[in-house]
């Protein structure tokens, strides 16, 4: 009797997985404070088979706590465009004022992310990281202190040393490494594929922070493709994004075993 009671209450709080599709609000806790973030589930869903999942780091200008603006910049709008054609599932956290994806923001973008895996039946294997702006220096630091968790990394007009217009916060400014920074972080991602997009012409980050990154990395003899746009400012995701190429070659990468 005990071990059939047992059994039926494993069987109750087994998680299942949603039926819902699009943008599902979720939410996750850290010590006392609360964190929402949204899940893009594509129309074909389902939960019989694995599925890849890439996980979204906005930039500085959609941080908050509306839980909504981190879809409307970047990744949101190609979402949108392909509700019922994008492979895969995509998990957007949203960072709060006066942070960058650093600290508690980074613990509460991977818990997002280890939650949408298990609700969604997420492939461990094709788990990819990509990020604009404030969300490519993010790609960039979070992958060098999570090795061997991705796949592959997409920094968009992103990099490691902060710029003077955008210093980070005190209190994280120490894990910026003051010697050889580019190295640094180079050495602990290691030889994750990455593809790394920014405009010639960006004045609120500028082009050689990709430049010496991408160098730093094949040095290192690092996968590493390096799109430059010519004469485009800050916003160069929106070409990125729409590259058909990125997607194909995104998907296809895969950890190995």
């Amino acid at each position: 009797m005990i071990h059939l009671l047992m059994l039926l209450v494993t069987a109750f709080t087994v998680p299942t997985p949603s039926s819902e599709t699009g943008f599902l609000q979720r939410k996750v806790t850290l010590g006392r404070n609360e964190y929402c973030y949204q899940v893009f589930v594509p129309q074909q869903y389902s939960p019989k088979q694995k599925w890849p999942v890439l996980l979204f780091l906005h930039g500085a200008g959609e941080r908050g706590n509306d839980c909504t603006m981190q879809t409307g910049t970047g990744l949101g709008p190609v979402l949108r465009r392909q509700m019922e054609t994008f492979p895969g599932l995509v998990v957007l956290p949203q960072c709060h004022w006066g942070e960058v994806w650093i600290a508690d923001m980074e613990q509460q973008a991977l818990q997002a992310l280890e939650q949408t895996i298990a609700e969604f039946h997420g492939d461990r294997g094709r788990v990819y990281l990509t990020g604009l702006s404030m969300g490519g220096y993010g790609t960039f630091y979070i992958a060098s202190r999570n090795p061997g968790k991705f796949a592959a990394l997409v920094p968009v007009c992103g990099g490691v040393v902060p710029p003077r217009t955008f210093p980070f916060p005190p209190h994280v400014i120490a894990q910026v490494p003051k010697d050889k920074p580019y190295e640094t972080l180079a050495q602990k991602i290691g030889k994750t594929p990455v593809w790394i997009f920014h405009g010639s012409a960006d004045r609120t980050i500028p082009v050689t922070e990709s430049r010496n990154m991408a160098a730093a990395l094949r040095a290192l003899g690092g996968s590493v493709k390096y799109t430059e746009y010519e004469g485009v400012e800050h916003n160069s995701w929106d070409r990125a994004y729409a590259e058909e190429d990125l997607w194909r070659w995104l998907f296809a990468q895969r950890l190995m075993k």
